[in-house]
Formats: structure tokens, C-alpha cells, sequence
């Protein structure tokens, strides 16, 4: 009788430990790959005085103040990477969070922004800013471009997309027209995608007749979808695969406590993702064409991101 009370005893501690034990490796896996993502972003050597004297988060700043749930914006850097140069930045999405507000804010920077890209002297697309000095200038040159500070980015390898919308077990989207790309037939209304059908999706222009902003607006859709997943992300599981596929195609400068923050404090507030979108038009300068924003336009859309995240 005492033998089979203390095999029942050790079968019971063994039952309680083991789910700990797998807890615990779970949690230094997904510590391990967030740490292997993080790459710390330099202070730019442009600050602008809006974003000196913002009180809320700040780069470099040691005691940053997330815990009660503050409102950031994270800005989210889709790149073609190349065998011999970094490439460019062909998705450019201000993302602002407001917790208090229970919402996200979506838009897109056109990638052929014309606007002074801070820290190289010129007047050039904004995408190009990624090319001359990475994600430091891509940054600064959208701070500026905004008049209003990035807190966070998020630097995605478009090569590695795919498999993080398979991780989530793909998007759903609201598709507004009709088309073929890349060997996929995308029907108009609510669609799921997989990962390659979310970066074909993501990626068609030409056959728009609104171009670039049609395809701006797809991106969005992909990036709303995303969200949706990630914000009902509830188990270690679902969390740990999708860190194990973004560890090689994603970098940012969110740290792995700054992570745990988000999922416990924000998760449950963020209920809806709204959008917005910069206007302009197309316009050839010394035979290169560019977007254009007036003055009043991008001052209605700092009005806005400022307003909004108060």
C-alpha cells in the first residue's frame, strides 16, 4: 500500500512539473528569438524639437514609461533585401496605437514621397531613405516628413512575409476590386489568404487603376488582418511558432519586456484598426516621378496623428 501511495505521489509531482518545466522553456525560446530580433535603433543626429520635448516615449530612454498603457506609434518597414546593398523601403505604414481609445491607426507613407531625407541633404522618394542610412534615416526622414516622433519600428524582410502569415494561419481581407497577379485569382469582397496570397496581394500595382495608393491600401488590409491575429494570440504555442518564424525576417527595436507589456496591458484594450490615407498627386520633376503632399496636407495629417493620440 505505501509503495503504490508513493508512486501515485511521484506520478502527481511529476504531472504538476512538467507543464512548469515546459513553461519555463517556452518562455526563455521566445525570450531567446525576441532577443535575436531586437536591434537597438541609434538617436538620430536630427532631432527635431517636437521630438525632444515629447513627453511620452523616448529613445534611449531607460525608464520608459509603458505600464500604463501609454500611446506609441511603431513605424513598419517593408523591405526587399539584396545580395549587395540593403534595398529599399517598399512599404512604409505608420502604425499609432491608443489604448485608451481601443483602436489603431493605419496609414501608408507613399513610397515615392517627395520630402528632404534628414541626415543625407537631399530632396528625394522617401523610400530611398532606407538605402542611403537604413532604418536610422528611413525613421527621421518620416519624423520629419510627419512632424511627429516614431517611437518604434518594425523592419520586415518581404522574403521571409509569407511564412509569418502561415504562423498566424493566414488573414482574412476585404478586397475592393477584382484581379490577377503572380498566378493568383483575387475575387472582390472578403477573402483568406495564405502567405504567398498575402504578399502577390500586397504587392500588385500596375493592374490598379489606382496605382501605387490601390496597392497602399491592400497593404493595410494585410497589415489589418495581422493584427486581428496577433491580438487574439492567447496561448504559448500560437506565440512561440510565430516567433520561431519571424526570428530571421524581422527586426525592431521593441524590447522582449517591452513585449510582454503590450501582450498584458494592451491586448485586451485594442478593439478596432482604423484608416487613413495621405493625400496627393503623381508629378515628374528633372524626368522622375514622385507623389507630392502640399504643405496643408501633411499638416491636416500631423493635426490628425497628434489629435489622435492624445
Amino acid at each position: 500500500m505505501k509503495m503504490k501511495r508513493k508512486w501515485i505521489l511521484w506520478l502527481l509531482a511529476f504531472l504538476i512539473l512538467l507543464p512548469s518545466a515546459y513553461l519555463l522553456y517556452t518562455y526563455q525560446s521566445i525570450k531567446s528569438t525576441a532577443d535575436q530580433i531586437y536591434e537597438e535603433r541609434k538617436p538620430s543626429p536630427v532631432l527635431p524639437t517636437f521630438v525632444q520635448d515629447r513627453k511620452a516615449i523616448q529613445i534611449g530612454d531607460n525608464n520608459k514609461n509603458i505600464k500604463e498603457a501609454d500611446p506609441f506609434t511603431v513605424l513598419v518597414l517593408g523591405v526587399d533585401q539584396r545580395p549587395y546593398d540593403r534595398g529599399r523601403s517598399d512599404v512604409m505604414i505608420l502604425m499609432a496605437v491608443n489604448p485608451l481609445k481601443g483602436s489603431v491607426l493605419l496609414f501608408n507613407i507613399p513610397r515615392d514621397t517627395r520630402t528632404d531625407i534628414v541626415g543625407h541633404g537631399t530632396v528625394d522618394k522617401i523610400n530611398h531613405a532606407y538605402a542611403f542610412g537604413g532604418v536610422e534615416m528611413s525613421v527621421s526622414s518620416v519624423e520629419n516628413f510627419l512632424q511627429f516622433p516614431i517611437d518604434y519600428y518594425i523592419k520586415v524582410d518581404m522574403e521571409g512575409f509569407s511564412s509569418i502569415v502561415d504562423s498566424l494561419g493566414g488573414v482574412t481581407v476585404n478586397n475592393g476590386m477584382r484581379f490577377e497577379y503572380a498566378g493568383y485569382n483575387f475575387d472582390q469582397g472578403v477573402l483568406d489568404l495564405n502567405g504567398e496570397e498575402a504578399l502577390a496581394f500586397s504587392r500588385m500595382r500596375f493592374e490598379d487603376p489606382k496605382g501605387d495608393l490601390g496597392r497602399n491600401t491592400r497593404q493595410r488590409e494585410v497589415l489589418k488582418g495581422i493584427l486581428h491575429k496577433l491580438l487574439r494570440v492567447t496561448t504559448v504555442f500560437k506565440l512561440e511558432s510565430l516567433l520561431d518564424n519571424i526570428g530571421n525576417s524581422v527586426r525592431t527595436d521593441i524590447s522582449f519586456e517591452e513585449m510582454k507589456v503590450f501582450v498584458t496591458e494592451y491586448r485586451q484594450k485594442l478593439k478596432t484598426v482604423e484608416q487613413v490615407e495621405i493625400a496627393g498627386h503623381g508629378q515628374k520633376i528633372n524626368g522622375i516621378w514622385y507623389y507630392i503632399v502640399d504643405e496643408k496636407e501633411r499638416e491636416d495629417i500631423s493635426s490628425t496623428l497628434k489629435t489622435y493620440m492624445e
